[in-house]
């Protein structure tokens, strides 16, 4: 069935948007669905009645150990079948979820937890090698804020605390859901500087994986498989909320392996394979060497970082889907904003990052039924710029924040006078609403008064044939006030000739946007976010040193 007429059918199936919580969501898919698989592991599969009613045992459970409507319930976990259960859990209990990052450790776990103000956790004890457990118990007298502690393997004994008041609380507080309230808080894992709260609401994140339901024009029975964790709102919008409405179902992984992401792919018939870059090229890799059987894939969801030149070609070569996705956006957006259309020819999915999602019921009428527009704006005076110019991207629309959470002041900085996100992105917005990225603002750095972009240096190395990655970071220069470090992993053992790359920039760029340094690092060392994007904040700091350290 060609795009457009599954669109059709999906506009049929939902004339007009209706506010619901993220749980009276899956209560929908369950009318409709009861028998359907939605969570699929090696191990079972739990269908949409089975989740409906888990997570309403542990619903009740919360409120018997006096969880109170609107208060934060953390939630650090895997992507174990119990998240899903649990993330609904708290929604149904009126409560707030603070989807933990569970590679913070120690303090920084501490701040999270601390500045949500959470009422109760639920952790794994365990998760490669790591105990949660012993960490908890070392900030535990930080946290005095928190009263009820919750273990994976106590999810039964939680089950079994339930009473009939509780049920009955709980029936009640369905009755009066709204869908308007706040249901998670998110923490960036930010590429420039310490995470903020950023507040969704339930009806932002199911606005957001509509429309890219619509955009994506997915069919009835969809399963998605990734291993991006869902505390990520790429995961979590993206693949578990969007399921919902064509009963389709997720394959979650709780690690990246490419050989067993495809075995499992192959296992349970999966329909589109999820992944962030640098998983998809490993997925090519695997796949060019032990072969894969994509007669079950339709769609390859490539998206969440800076894609290798000659990705999209491969990924057709190898892979084999009928169709390709990809999108842009970010937590503050409460999932993708931007996204191609599957029938975009693949010059959009090499020159852009996808236009303004398709006009939907999710959609705000004033903005022509978008969930959210791009424009782009001067960093400096703010002033809106004409199409196709580059500047700062700045968005609005109802999948949106309106900020962060206890932090008026870097709330207020977010935003311009007449309310649009300043995305810190450097782009351009074409005059049909394509949206094209060409660097970060806060990674842009001035050498001798004039603003340099790291990307443009690093696009110069992105076919060199002994370079993996080429990265551009701003370090204080003496006469300059700041110079570049370029940063390098190298391809093979043959190391790459500093001279003969500071050559290059010299013979194609501006003189001041020539790099002062060359340092060479592991592809280990290269600090990353949990979608693989690096964080040019971390690496400057370890550039500087390593500078440091050399004079």
């Amino acid at each position: 069935m060609v795009p457009q007429n599954r669109r059709n059918l999906l506009e049929a199936r939902y004339p007009k948007w209706e506010v619901l919580t993220i749980s009276g969501r899956l209560d929908r898919a369950a009318e409709c669905w009861a028998d359907r698989p939605l969570i699929i592991t090696d191990a079972r599969t739990w269908n949409y009645g089975e989740v409906q009613a888990w997570s309403r045992q542990i619903a009740s459970g919360l409120i018997a150990h006096g969880l109170k409507a609107g208060e934060h319930v953390a939630l650090n976990m895997a992507n174990y079948p119990e998240f899903t259960a649990i993330k609904f859990a708290i929604a149904r209990a009126g409560a707030v979820c603070i989807p933990v990052n569970f590679l913070l450790r120690g303090q920084e776990l501490a701040y999270v937890l601390d500045q949500s103000d959470a009422a109760m956790l639920i952790t794994m004890e365990e998760f490669r090698g790591h105990d949660y457990l012993a960490d908890l118990n070392q900030i535990r007298p930080a946290l005095p804020k928190i009263r009820h502690v919750f273990s994976l393997a106590g999810i039964d004994a939680l089950i079994a605390s339930a009473t009939p008041d509780s049920d009955a609380e709980l029936s009640a507080r369905e009755a009066v859901a709204d869908g308007t309230a706040l249901s998670d808080i998110l923490y960036t894992s930010g590429t420039t500087g310490r995470s903020k709260g950023v507040m969704l609401t339930h009806d932002m994140v199911l606005r957001a994986a509509f429309s890219s339901v619509i955009a994506g024009a997915f069919e009835e029975n969809r399963r998605m498989l990734f291993a991006m964790p869902m505390y990520h709102v790429f995961g979590y919008a993206e693949c578990l909320l969007a399921v919902l409405f064509v009963g389709g179902a997720i394959i979650p992984h709780l690690v990246f392996d490419a050989a067993e992401m495809l075995n499992a792919a192959e296992r349970h018939r999966a329909t589109e394979l999820i992944a962030v870059p640098m998983m998809t090229s490993k997925l090519i890799e695997t796949a060019r060497v032990r072969g894969f059987d994509s007669s079950h894939l339709k769609v390859m969801f490539n998206s969440g970082g800076v894609n290798p030149p000659g990705i999209w070609n491969d990924i057709r070569k190898v892979l084999h889907p009928q169709e390709m996705r990809m999108g842009y956006g970010m937590t503050e957006t409460s999932a993708s904003a931007t996204s191609n259309v599957v029938e975009d020819d693949d010059v959009k999915l090499l020159t852009t990052h996808g236009r303004f999602k398709p006009p939907s019921v999710a959609g705000e009428p004033t903005l022509g039924g978008r969930v959210a527009v791009y424009k782009t704006i001067d960093p400096e005076t703010l002033a809106d710029l004409p199409p196709d110019m580059e500047g700062e991207l700045v968005v609005t629309g109802p999948i949106v924040t309106r900020g962060y959470y206890k932090k008026p002041e870097e709330t207020a900085a977010a935003f311009t006078a007449d309310g649009w996100l300043r995305t810190g992105d450097l782009g351009r917005v074409s005059i049909d609403d394509y949206v094209t990225l060409t660097g970060r603002i806060k990674e842009t750095y001035r050498c001798n008064g004039e603003m340099v972009m790291p990307r443009e240096i690093e696009m110069l190395f992105d076919d060199h044939p002994q370079i993996e990655q080429a990265l551009v970071v701003g370090v204080p220069d003496p006469r300059a006030g700041e110079t570049g470090c370029l940063c390098i992993v190298q391809r093979g053992i043959d190391r790459p000739d500093a001279d003969a790359l500071l050559a290059t920039c010299a013979a194609k760029l501006a003189r001041f946007k020539v790099p002062r340094h060359v340092l060479y690092f592991a592809a280990s060392d290269i600090p990353l976010t949990v979608t693989g994007r690096p964080q040019k904040f971390k690496l400057a700091k370890l550039a500087i040193e390593r500078i440091q350290g050399e004079t």
